[in-house]
């Protein structure tokens, strides 16, 4: 196996790193409620990842069993118990526990417990999840048409 292919040229280095502070409020939700921070979206990590920190409330639920034809998705518990479904069996995943799903691979995750939970979510190659994070709960009054379009674009196909 080998590195990558160069993808900068210059020879000095530059000044492109980004901090972001842990008192920065979440972009999506409330904090200790449902919540969601972009840590490094496709557009900050030119397109090689996205990783989000996810809080959810307790008995929060969560997806139901799907796939994803161009992204894998890593989920690492922070706090809490998530159940992690890995397309064979459903495992109460707790703080440092970690799932891989590689693109196609079924999987789904919930809070069914009585506890607030935290975990990072990492989808490689970058993708734009922001908008599927913001508009997703938008869902509920959409035609059958509209939600499958929604999903197709956003690269989430359910399977029940």
């Amino acid at each position: 196996m080998s590195y990558p292919e160069q993808v900068y040229w210059g020879e000095a280095g530059e000044v492109s790193a980004r901090f972001r502070p842990a008192d920065t409020p979440p972009e999506l939700g409330e904090r200790g409620v449902d919540a969601y921070d972009y840590l490094a979206t496709t557009a900050t990590t030119r397109g090689e990842f996205g990783l989000y920190h996810v809080e959810m409330r307790p008995r929060a639920g969560g997806p139901k069993t799907h796939f994803h034809k161009t992204i894998s998705e890593s989920f690492y518990i922070l706090e809490g118990t998530v159940r992690l479904f890995d397309g064979e069996r459903w495992v109460d995943a707790r703080k440092g526990d970690f799932l891989h799903v590689p693109q196609g691979g079924l999987h789904a995750f919930r809070n069914d417990s009585d506890e607030h939970a935290e975990m990072l979510l990492l989808f490689t190659p970058g993708a734009p999840r922001e908008e599927y994070f913001e508009q997703v709960g938008q869902l509920a009054n959409a035609t059958r048409e509209e939600r499958e379009a929604f999903f197709a674009k956003h690269d989430s196909y359910f399977v029940e």
